[in-house]
């Protein structure tokens, strides 16, 4: 768990490093960029729609294991919005909680504890 706990910090740092430096040169307002390939049918396009859909199963997944409560659905639509910058802190986060249990981790401690 340790392995995976230090590969979540040097995600983050290096993520938010390149968004940092790619946001300076080339502004914050990616939306009309993104959804602008996915429109135009085109490799970028694709890759943007694959990467939606596993934005998709990141926020379902987030809101699932908080048992679709109110706080589950919000953290699961900021997920879908935030991606990793999102995800790998709460993973983060949740695996410093799980205390290396990963069947806690994958599944919220009141699904693991049944």
């Amino acid at each position: 768990m340790r392995i995976f706990q230090a590969f979540l910090i040097v995600m983050i740092v290096s993520l938010a490093a390149y968004t940092g430096i790619v946001g300076v040169h080339h502004g914050w307002n990616i939306f009309p960029l993104f959804f602008g390939d996915i429109l135009a049918m085109n490799w970028p396009g694709q890759f943007n729609f694959d990467f939606t859909c596993l934005l998709l199963f990141s926020g379902l997944w987030l809101m699932w294991r908080h048992h679709f409560s109110c706080g589950g659905i919000i953290l699961g639509l900021i997920g879908f919005v935030g991606g990793t910058m999102l995800l790998a802190p709460y993973l983060l986060y949740a695996s410093i909680q799980a205390k290396g249990d990963v069947r806690e981790l994958l599944l919220g401690k009141k699904r693991a504890s049944k």
